[in-house]
């Protein structure tokens, strides 16, 4: 059913939301999404999916390293918008864009989960859902039967019982990857979030309880369709666990980076095209792919683990030497316009993925956020490509980049790409 589907689906074209015109002239680009976004939701909700660690540094950081990035065009190549449509893992996409996964959209805005799911399905591009999302598995990937991935954290106790069960369910539902997040060993502090009231349990207070009642569109989404956080791991807590005890209890089962033994383990078992998400030296993408690994997610977790790592869109480059011909080369960690996704083609990522500003996407306008936001990324994907000259999305390689921070990591790594050309630093 879900080939016929996905042959169906691909044979038409991709044509943007009806209301694409409208939104356009209200929310150009993220940026004003972003600007709307807390008029619609509670501050605490707002600050939950707007924040980093710490003092957001390396949320800058991740931005500055994309702005930072220039690229030389030549012209008379191209006279249309060129099309965007590519290929992930042996499957066709309409764009090189995806959704990231995140953990608990659904406090920014109600159902958020399956709102992007269906946006990514009907917009044919990736959809991660994280199991510490709103959504289980299988509602998920009813709702983007052919475009659905999996993205699983470290659910280390019993031998990793609830870690290969949620893998089993993942191929139950055919997810075409499923990601293993390689990027959390330890859980750090996020300021605006904690001061928010939102370190530990969902317990609203006299403050957040307020910010609510002012917010009655959200509140009214509230009570129609729940807080779920792990949904996905509702299944497995005491029966009768509201959603405070199922996160509690998720916790004491997750924690902790996998180890390479077990992410060969979990390759081993699955039978499926799977990445890890969280590389940024290219002797870690090295030996994912000697274990099979057929994706290398390129990411330092959006600025929300550390501040001081370095930007992912400045490590890739060297990941893309080192294994580039082997995997396929995905990045996240500072999206915010269809032309921060033509640098990253342009350095050698086959796709990219957003997170943060589906967040401001969804709080700014509800459940018509995501499919704005997709349309918006394409639109401007394809703009920017014919603007440096790229016929195609594979051009973007070839294109004269001055990129004056990317990480050295040494000779082997930071061999030259074929068909780049760089300035020198």
């Amino acid at each position: 059913m879900h080939d016929m589907t996905a042959k169906k689906a691909a044979l038409e074209a991709y044509t943007q939301h009806p209301n694409f015109a409208k939104y356009h002239k209200l929310f150009p680009t993220t940026a004003w999404l972003r600007r709307e976004a807390p008029k619609h939701v509670p501050l605490f909700s707002f600050e939950y999916g707007d924040t980093g660690a710490g003092n957001d540094t390396g949320i800058a950081h991740n931005w500055a390293a994309f702005d930072a990035i220039k690229i030389t065009p030549r012209y008379g190549l191209v006279v249309t918008p060129p099309p965007v449509e590519v290929e992930l893992f042996g499957r066709r996409y309409n764009a090189p864009i995806g959704i990231a996964p995140m953990g608990g959209p659904s406090l920014v805005w109600p159902g958020a989960d399956l709102t992007m799911a269906r946006a990514a399905q009907r917009a044919r591009v990736p959809y991660n859902l994280s199991v510490a999302g709103g959504a289980t598995i299988e509602a998920a990937a009813e709702a983007a039967p052919d475009v659905f991935w999996l993205q699983l954290y470290r659910f280390w106790r019993d031998d990793h019982k609830f870690g290969f069960d949620l893998m089993r369910r993942a191929e139950a539902v055919d997810a075409k990857v499923l990601t293993l997040t390689l990027d959390v060993p330890v859980r750090t502090t996020r300021s605006r979030e904690t001061y928010a009231g939102l370190a530990h349990e969902f317990r609203p207070n006299a403050r957040m309880i307020y910010e609510m009642l002012v917010r009655p569109r959200w509140l009214w989404t509230l009570l129609r369709k729940g807080y779920p956080r792990f949904a996905t791991m509702s299944q497995y807590a005491p029966p009768g666990s509201n959603s405070n005890q199922i996160i509690a209890y998720a916790r004491q089962h997750m924690g902790g980076a996998f180890t390479w033994d077990e992410v060969k383990r979990y390759r081993d078992k699955w039978k499926g095209k799977m990445a890890v998400k969280g590389v940024l030296h290219p002797a870690d993408a090295e030996k994912a792919v000697a274990l099979g690994i057929d994706g290398i997610w390129v990411s330092n977790h959006g600025g929300r683990q550390i501040e001081a790592l370095t930007p992912s869109i400045d490590c890739l480059p060297a990941v893309v030497s080192t294994v580039g011909k082997k995997a396929t080369i995905i990045l996240d960690s500072g999206i915010r316009s269809g032309q921060d996704v033509m640098r990253a083609l342009a350095l050698g990522a086959n796709a990219a993925m957003a997170g943060k500003s589906f967040l401001w996407a969804v709080a700014a306008l509800g459940d018509e956020g995501p499919a704005h936001l997709i349309d918006l990324y394409i639109d401007e994907l394809r703009a920017s490509l014919g603007q440096i000259g790229a016929p195609t999305v594979a051009d973007a390689r070839t294109a004269t980049i001055h990129h004056p921070n990317a990480i050295d990591f040494g000779a082997a790594a930071t061999a030259k790409r074929p068909g780049a050309k760089r300035t020198k630093r």
